[in-house]
Parts: structure tokens; sequence; C-alpha cells
């Protein structure tokens, strides 16, 4: 949630500033604004919507200096106006500040501050922050660094801000706890950013701060402490991003773009992990505590939306092949009611971003009663890598749309290989079906680039039912899943009320939905529930339910059922996942359009969710 970025070098800040929350938008697009810092004066420019109404409202106003700082609002305190919009200033001016993150206490804070003689124009918790400082800051004589480290100790809540003192002005404060900050290491120049997609052109040498940690930045220096004013040493980072990536190159959207790359990324994510020849898999980042997996008693996934949806077919994989007892929890509930916790168990965190606030509560609870914890994640150098025992990287390359797709495949192509070399080190498969099953994962890039070749196909259906209000997913199997995470794709970015649902559970309540206006899409490809599906698909029929199917190549016996059939290639049924789920990725892709929704920024959403 919410964007920052900030600079402090010798170029002009503003372009620097603009680009970076263009690139940070994904995080939040309520409101923009910056702060320069110019021969000592401030001038900061804020608005509700997007970067672009920034840009605009910029045009023709002073924006020189070579410091300044920008954030991009998802809003949590407040609602969206040009007001509640960052950066904050406290009362007396002293202070600027740009933060993502919930301060709990903050409305204590603002009575407290409110006795001492200060009013508030906003109803934010930031601007609170920022007065809270200031006040530190006056009636103590002290520093501007060491008003910030006092003001932190008195919050509860995370942050991660920017802070320009104006009266110390040739220095940016950086904090963190809870929400994530990366600082860019240049020449005689530094950059702060949420991750490291704004300021990758200029560098990439990364320090990503660590909770509690505060960073004081100037041309020449970065100084780190922590909140007892200790020295920290800096631990930098080498970044790997193609900036080419970040980019939409001729896409009109990230989306569109994120699904097109899939058979690039699984490719990606399995390259160097897979070896084609001996017909081995090397998961090098669980290497050491592979035996501790093996002899697991139980294996807990936890994660949040696509994620979760990723961990649901983890479960199946993992009790299939290697027999291991899987239990799958939204990490918001996992942390609040009080879980059985052994030390045999592992856990396996989900996220794309690794920042996820409500996984890593989860794993931290659960690393303090003595389990595993292992993470698979998209972002190195973020929290969940940091906080775990060992994990996989995705290597889904920057997902910048924020429904994701490219992640979630990449996830469970982790979770697939994971499954398997597992399986096979616990002797639960033979040898001849554990090289059947990598020859076959190597062909699931190629699958998907076959089914694209449909697009055309699958965008006439979208338009089909893109003025639908409401629309059930159905699935057995392996394929469950992956219509929950259709329904969630279709509601996160075109609007449409839709709910995935155990093919077989639609007769315990959901069938009494269905009539001639009901879109119901069915995975119903070929595999041992398919005599059952067929069954499911009849009883919809019956009630004049619209249905479109996601089949096997070469099916025609629901080809004479469906209103519509989609034709994906054939692949052993513990794969069809990474297959079947893009057809339903480009028919939410083509409805959002459609309909005229903000595909890669849908309302109320944000990318990484780190706060509660």
């Amino acid at each position: 949630m919410c964007g920052i970025v900030g600079y402090i070098g010798s170029r002009t800040a503003y372009p620097i500033l603009i680009k970076g929350l263009q690139r940070l938008e994904y995080r939040g697009y309520d409101s923009a604004g910056i702060a320069l810092l110019d021969n000592n004066n401030v001038n900061v420019y804020k608005c509700k919507g997007k970067v672009r109404d920034l840009e605009q409202l910029t045009n023709g106003n002073p924006i020189g200096g070579t410091i300044g700082i920008g954030h991009t609002r998802w809003a949590t305190h407040g609602i969206p106006n040009d007001v509640n919009a960052h950066p904050h200033t406290s009362m007396n001016g002293k202070f600027v500040v740009v933060h993502n993150g919930i301060i709990e206490n903050f409305a204590h804070l603002r009575n407290e501050l409110i006795s001492r003689g200060y009013s508030f124009k906003s109803e934010t918790d930031t601007e609170v922050l920022a007065c809270l400082i200031e006040n530190i800051y006056t009636s103590t004589n002290v520093s501007a660094e060491t008003a910030v480290r006092i003001a932190l100790t008195k919050v509860v809540g995370a942050y991660g801000l920017v802070v320009i003192c104006t009266t110390e002005p040739n220095k940016l404060i950086a904090a963190r706890k809870g929400s994530p900050l990366v600082i860019g290491m240049g020449h005689g120049e530094y950059f702060i950013a949420s991750d490291a997609t704004p300021i990758v052109e200029y560098t990439d040498q990364m320090v990503y701060l660590n909770d509690g940690e505060i960073a004081i930045l100037t041309n020449d220096n970065l100084n780190i402490t922590n909140l007892n004013d200790e020295r920290k040493d800096p631990n930098v980072t080498t970044v790997d991003i193609n900036i080419d990536n970040i980019d939409k190159g001729d896409y009109e959207h990230y989306m569109l773009k994120e699904i097109h790359e899939q058979p690039i990324s699984l490719s990606d994510t399995f390259r160097g992990r897979i070896n084609p020849d001996l017909k081995q898999i090397n998961l090098g980042g669980i290497t050491e505590v592979l035996p501790r997996i093996s002899n697991a008693k139980r294996i807990i996934i936890v994660a949040c939306g696509t994620s979760y949806h990723a961990g649901l077919v983890g479960e199946y994989l993992f009790e299939e092949y290697a027999r291991i007892p899987v239990e799958v929890e939204y990490a918001s509930e996992f942390r609040y009611r009080n879980p059985i916790i052994n030390a045999g168990d592992v856990i396996i965190a989900i996220s794309q971003s690794g920042e996820t606030a409500d996984t890593l509560a989860a794993i931290r609870m659960a690393k303090e009663q003595g389990a595993l914890i292992l993470g698979i994640c998209n972002v190195a150098g973020s929290s969940i890598p940091r906080e775990t025992h060992a994990g996989i990287y995705t290597h889904a390359g920057p997902e910048i749309g924020v429904a994701s797709t490219k992640a979630f495949t990449a996830q469970v192509m982790v979770l697939t290989m994971m499954a398997f070399l597992i399986g096979k080190k616990r002797n639960i498969i033979s040898t001849e079906k554990y090289e059947e099953m990598i020859s076959n994962m190597l062909k699931v890039p190629q699958s998907i680039e076959a089914l694209m070749k449909n697009e055309a196909h699958i965008r006439e259906i979208a338009h089909l039912y893109k003025d639908a209000t409401n629309a059930i997913y159905l699935g057995r199997g392996y394929l469950y899943p992956v219509a929950l995470e259709g329904a969630l794709k279709l509601k996160e970015i075109s609007y449409i009320h839709a709910e995935g649902y155990p093919a077989a559970e639609m007769k315990h309540g959901p069938i009494a939905l269905i009539d001639q206006n009901m879109p119901v899409f069915v995975l119903a490809t070929k595999d041992k529930y398919y005599e059952k599906i067929v069954n499911n698909i009849q009883e919809v029929k019956a009630r004049r339910g619209q249905v479109i199917a996601i089949v096997s190549e070469g099916d025609e016996t629901i080809r004479k059922m469906a209103d519509h059939v989609i034709e994906v290639p054939n692949i052993d049924e513990a794969l069809m996942p990474l297959i079947a789920v893009v057809p339903l990725q480009i028919i939410s892709y083509y409805v959002a359009v459609m309909r005229g929704c903000n595909v890669d920024q849908p309302r109320n959403l944000a990318k990484s969710v780190t706060v509660e």
C-alpha cells in the first residue's frame, strides 16, 4: 500500500520523483504529491487522483531543487482528497513527511498534541506523526534525526517514512517498521523508494532497511542506526531488474503484457532448477533444510489472495505426491486464531511482493514456536526472504498489474517442483513417474503459447458476457483452486460479482442462483473427475445456465453440451492449473477492457498490501 520515492544529490529531483511515482502507482492511486526543497524553501504539491493529475498541478510552478520526496496513496485514514494527500507538513512548517503504513495510536497522539496547542488540517495519521516530530524537535532542542527517533518510540503501528526538516535542509531521514523501504546507492547521490522498480535505472546497488532502522542521508553519506541510536552497517545488495520489464512495451496494459509473459516467466522459474538431460530437480534455496521438509509431520501454507489460491494447488500436490498432510490458511486469520504449531511443522509463506503484512506477521508468530519457515516470493531482498529460514524465488520478473497473473503461475510451478522433489526423496513416486513429470513440466510454456493462439476466440466469448452482473466458476480437484482464482480475477478488474466453488458443492446452495442470465465457467479438462464434471454441466444446463467450458483438446462430449468451449492442450492433471488458468485471465482482462474499467489499477485495490 502507498508508494514512497525520495532523492538527494546533484540532479534536479522533480523528474526522478515523478517517474518514480509513475512506477510505484500500482501500490496506490487515490492521490499523489511531492515536496521539493529548493534554496531552503519547501514547495509542496499534492492532489487527489493519479500521478498525471499531479503533473498537471505542477505545470508552470517552481519545481527546482535537488532534494525531494514523493508519495502515491492508498487511503487508510481519511478519504482520498487534496487535503489528505501526502506529503504532510507539520503545523509550524518545520517537517514534511511521506508515510506508508498505519499509526494505530494516532488518535491518542493527536489528542495529546491538541492539548499542547496543535491543530490539524487533515484526517490522516501521517499529519499527526509530522506534528509529533516537530513538537519533540522544538521542545527538547535535539537534532532532527533524534526527534524522529524519539517520536518513533512513541508510535504503535507500521511505517515506512521519509522526512524533510526545513531547518536542517541538507538531509533526508528515512525509517522503517513493517512497511518496506530500499535505498539506492549512487555516486554523490541517494535514492529512496518502497521497492526497487523506480530506482533501478539509476543504480543496481540497494540497501534494504530492516525493521527498526533509521537512515540519515546526505549527498555524500549514508548513516544507518536503530531506535537506540546504535550504528548499523549497510548490507548492499546488487539488484538484477531489466528496466524493459517494468515498461508496458507495445501492450495496452501491464496485465495483458504479464499474461503473455507467462511462457517466459515459467521458463525463468525452472531455469537452472530442472536439468532436462539428467531429469532432476534442484532447488538450491531449500537444499540445506530438505531433510527436515521431507520428515515434516505437517505443512502449513499461509498466504493471501491469489497466493492463497496457489497454496491450495500446493495442498493437492504435496498430499498426492509427497504424502504429507497440508493445511492452507489465510494469513490474516492464521495469526489471530491461536493455531497449534509444533516444532516438526513446516510453514510455507507465499507472497508475490514478499512484504504482505498479514503473511509476515503469521510467519513471525510461527517462527517463535519453533517451526521451520520457508518463503516463496518474487522480490529479492524483500522482508519474507529475510525473515524465513530458507526459500525459493519465483523469478517471475516485475509484476506491475494489480491483478496477479504470472506471479500465480510461477508460484504454482515452484510448489510443483517442491512436491515432486520431496515425493521422490520420500520414495513416494517412482523414478519413472518423477522423470515423466519433469518432462511434462518443461512442456508447460509451449502449451501456454499454443492456447494463446486462440486469444481472438476467447475475446469473443468475453464480449458476450461483458454485461453480466454475476458469474459462477466451478472446478474439481486441482482445478477447484483455479475456479477460485478465475472468479477473483473477474471481481478484481471488472467489478462483476463472481464466486468459485467445488463443482459438487453447487447442489448445496449455489445452484439456486442459476438461470438463463448466469454465466457458469466450468473447468472440465479430462482427468479422474471428468465424468463427474460432465454431470455438473448437465445440471447447470437443466437450469438454463450459460456454460463456458475449459476443455481438453479434442473433447467432443462437452462441446455438445456447453454454450462455448475453450480448448487447452492436454497435459498431466497435476500441471493443468498452470494452463487452465490462462484463458480465465484473458477473459477477465477483455471483459474489464470492454466495460471501460481501469485494468491495471482497479478501484480500491493496491498491489502490495503492507498494512493489516
